[in-house]
């Protein structure tokens, strides 16, 4: 059992501040600053300006937090498709 109970917000990346910090402007209105969590270090996840991202905050302290998600874009004609540089299939043939 957790010794204190986390709560999580979404929000939106404004500012990318020095030491893996970011400012992030929360749903509800308010902004704070963010760490990047130990995980999303881990697996590389880079976060952006711009990023919609999950935030973890301790109930005793609400000006800070750890971005614990960052949400996937939704924009159409991203990542459809192979890489540049990639010939099309079938355009040479094996004998």
């Amino acid at each position: 059992m957790a010794k204190e109970e986390l709560i999580q917000f979404e929000g939106l990346v404004t500012e990318i501040l020095p030491d893996a910090r970011y400012r992030v402007q929360l749903d509800a209105g308010h902004e704070i600053v963010a760490y990047t969590a130990g995980k999303m270090k881990k697996n590389r996840i880079k976060t952006l300006a711009g990023d919609r991202v999950t935030i973890e905050m301790s109930p005793y302290d609400l000006e800070k937090g750890r971005l614990i998600f960052r949400h996937k874009d939704e924009r159409p004609g991203g990542a459809g498709g192979p890489p540049r540089g990639t010939p099309p299939r079938g355009q040479f043939r094996r004998r």
